[in-house]
């Protein structure tokens, strides 16, 4: 089997050099192994496909060309995009927010932040990474003694997980992607006790269980989850654990063997999975709506759902901006590294833009459609009980997947007026749904951290099912501590500090992009002195705003009087900025106008950055820039300062005493997340070598997915060079010939002249 095949076999998945013959010279130094049926059999999955020396006028190096790890198809990129995306949240909490903040008010916040926050942040770190984003990223290391790095674009862009992104972008910034995928690592280990519980209560309803009674209520359901389910009867008043529930621990097991098969055998099956993960629950949601719409009491539901619109929460409760905000990170999965790992599995060409839009609307509608399934049932419900309104329910969180709905299924059944047949599988119905709901979830926050070490020297080399397991086991570990009965108490607790973590790392993420990317060629043209006025001038007006909202008693007065100290701060800080810049116009007379040392100054890199990713993932429009610098951070530092400073109905800061849980161990352990990814962003600050293993080496081999990447090679001789030209058959090649079709055939004639290497490590 001879180069040119191969090529062939894989010409879908890999691309070559378009370009003259006459100006690059090659030598095959080795080819792929070929099996006893003659089909070429890579050593492992990420292996070297064919690795092809090039000698240019300026430098030599090594170009390897590696196998593609790509979704099968767009369809299955958006089946797992959209079951990452959608989860327990859609059904238990959405519905509950609009409920709580207005109704249909809610969705003025809610569709703000999702087209001016959400979008924005899915496009920049979701489906592009940020690295060269060309088509081909090649690293030449000339010989010249400063060693310079030249990237030229020839093809496919590099592609990486959450780390790389940002160390990219700079190298003190990749605490960024570890505080990311950190974040979701911690709260996958409290996820995967959800699905353990539903995997519980699924097995429960067989036999003489809890729904076999004649009459059921809410509040005996929900009974019936926390104490039989969780094992939570053994709580004392301080509700500190006191035993391990050992049903729920194999349930948990049960729960990560299961995650880790949908990930060991690598993108295709993990793409196969969720068309069932996300297509049954899709079907059964509207099934479940279809027959809720049709029970009496329903469209009571739904007014008070939707129908029922408070605008007055819009001004008087400031914190539904933060809500509505904080549903878009959590829902979405943008700060957990979920979409950077699936969108560095996406061609290079995949139309980005249009991408998050269908991921984040299918996420957004399914929202929207769970909470009519939802308040329908939960109308029904109050109904039956001779209630006035939902709110004397269990309507949200817990409650309500635990207890409210599965009662109002089962009635439907036992009273006269219930039309269901089958039973308890109708319950049984509810908790598959629930279960595939949140399995994509999980295994794709899993996904996330698994990209990261994909890219590391250490766990590159390493089967995936090897990797999988090991990620697996350690996070069912970590998730024991939910499996006491103190578990739910410790799930509310940390979920609450990580939503709140949540904001904090997409402000980092915001503020890389759009003030980090390419500052040292900001700071060379303009100095430090100007680049840094200009940024805490922006932040800093920002900040005093937040500390005269937040700090005066009297709200009326101080959402004026904060405004007035954004703008005079940022006034006095731009004319500052103003003198910086007419001294750099006199230091270098003729270079810069006003026009362009502003652009430079404040538009430049995101201009760049713009152009820099729409040269391979396709339109991405000029606001998209702009938000993503002047108004995402600015938002976030205000939604931050805002939940630092939400107190509970007692007149307490929730924050630091959360619901009110005893200091020890809940309020800690929260607190100590915040603290942990606080410490990750800092410590990579400081000492930016730090998680430099956790990025694919420069000059190493890379070990994942990646298209081609160059390495250094020792100063070739001239008479060398003129040897490999004979050697290779290329000294005959004419310019006129087609370059593509002239290289294939200067690689089949190098390839019967160049012995096979037996191993990578040869190579």
């Amino acid at each position: 089997m001879n180069l040119r095949s191969i090529i062939n076999h894989y010409k879908s998945e890999i691309k070559l050099f378009d370009c003259n013959i006459a100006d690059l010279r090659w030598k095959v130094v080795t080819t792929p192994k070929v099996n006893a049926r003659g089909k070429h059999q890579p050593p492992t999955s990420m292996a070297i496909s064919f690795i092809i020396r090039v000698y240019l006028p300026f430098a030599s190096l090594n170009i390897l060309v590696l196998r593609f790890n790509r979704w099968t198809s767009r369809t299955a990129f958006y089946f797992a995009a959209v079951g990452s995306a959608v989860g327990f949240g859609n059904v238990w909490r959405f519905p509950v927010l609009v409920y709580e903040y207005g109704g249909g008010a809610f969705f003025i916040p809610y569709v703000l932040a999702l087209i001016f926050v959400g979008i924005p942040i899915l496009v920049s770190f979701s489906f592009c990474n940020i690295d060269v984003f060309k088509d081909l990223c090649v690293t030449i290391f000339d010989n010249h003694p400063n060693n310079q790095v030249l990237e030229l674009s020839l093809g496919q862009y590099y592609q990486t997980g959450d780390v790389g992104v940002f160390g990219r972008i700079h190298p003190r910034l990749r605490g960024v992607g570890v505080s990311s995928i950190a974040c979701g690592y911690i709260l996958v280990t409290y996820y995967s006790m959800l699905l353990a519980w539903v995997c519980n209560a699924f097995f429960d309803t067989f036999g003489d269980n809890f729904w076999a009674q004649e009459q059921v209520t809410g509040s005996e359901a929900k009974e019936y989850f926390e104490n039989d389910i969780i094992g939570m009867s053994t709580l004392g008043s301080d509700l500190r654990p006191t035993r391990l529930v050992w049903e729920n621990v194999g349930y948990s097991f049960l729960t990560w063997t299961i995650i880790h098969l949908c990930l060991a055998f690598g993108l295709k099956w993990t793409g196969r999975i969720t068309y069932l993960t996300m297509g049954l629950p899709l079907v059964l949601l509207f099934v479940f709506l279809a027959k809720a719409l049709t029970l009496p009491g329903s469209e009571n539901g739904v007014d008070e759902y939707i129908h029922n619109s408070n605008w007055a929460v819009l001004t008087e409760k400031a914190d539904v901006w933060s809500a509505a905000t904080t549903q878009i990170f959590f829902s979405l999965g943008i700060t957990f590294g979920i979409m950077t790992a699936y969108g560095s599995h996406c061609n290079e060409s995949e139309p980005v833009f249009i991408n998050s839009i269908v991921v984040a609307t299918a996420d957004a509608m399914f929202s929207f459609v769970a909470g009519f399934a939802v308040f329908a049932t939960l109308g029904y419900l109050a109904h039956i009980e001779g209630l006035d309104s939902i709110a004397e329910l269990e309507y949200g969180g817990f409650g309500l997947v635990f207890g409210s709905w599965p009662v109002a299924l089962i009635l439907t059944i036992k009273l006269p007026q219930g039309t269901l047949p089958g039973g308890e599988h109708w319950i049984r119905l509810l908790f598959i749904m629930l279960f595939l709901l949140g399995i994509d979830s999980a295994f794709a926050l899993l996904e996330g951290f698994l990209t990261v070490l994909g890219d590391t020297t250490l766990f590159g080399k390493k089967d995936r099912k090897i990797t999988s397991f090991v990620v697996a086991f350690g996070a069912f570990l970590l998730s024991i501590i939910y499996a006491t009965d103190a578990g739910l108490i410790f799930l509310d607790t940390i979920d609450y500090y990580i939503n709140f973590v949540m904001l904090l790392v997409g402000g980092f993420e915001c503020f890389s992009c759009g003030w980090i990317y390419k500052i040292d060629d900001q700071i060379a043209n303009l100095g430090p002195a100007l680049v840094f006025t200009h940024m805490c001038t922006f932040f800093g007006s920002v900040i005093v705003a937040c500390v005269i909202w937040y700090g005066l008693d009297d709200p009326s007065s101080a959402f004026w009087a904060g405004f007035v100290g954004l703008a005079s701060f940022y006034v006095i800080g731009m004319m500052l900025v103003g003198v910086l810049m007419n001294q750099r116009m006199k230091e270098f007379p003729g270079r810069w106008t006003w026009r362009s040392i502003i652009f430079e100054l404040m538009f430049k890199n995101i201009a760049d950055l713009r152009s820099d990713l729409g040269g391979v993932v396709g339109y991405l429009p000029f606001a998209w820039a702009l938000l993503i610098k002047f108004f995402i951070p600015a938002v976030i530092l205000i939604l931050f300062g805002l939940s630092c400073d939400a107190e509970s109905s007692n007149g307490q800061k929730v924050f630091g005493h959360y619901s009110g849980y005893v200091t020890f161990p809940y309020q800690t352990l929260g607190l100590l997340c915040v603290v942990f990814t606080g410490f990750l962003f800092m410590s990579s600050l400081i000492a930016p070598k730090m998680y430099s293993a956790l990025q694919r080496p420069d000059q190493e081999t890379p070990k994942r997915t990646s298209s081609v990447y160059a390495e250094p090679q020792k100063e070739t001789k001239k008479h060398e060079e003129t040897d490999v030209m004979k050697y290779s058959g290329l000294d005959h090649i004419s310019s006129q010939t087609a370059p593509l079709e002239a290289m294939f055939n200067a690689l089949d004639t190098v390839a019967t002249n160049t012995p096979q290497v037996e191993s990578e490590a040869e190579a």
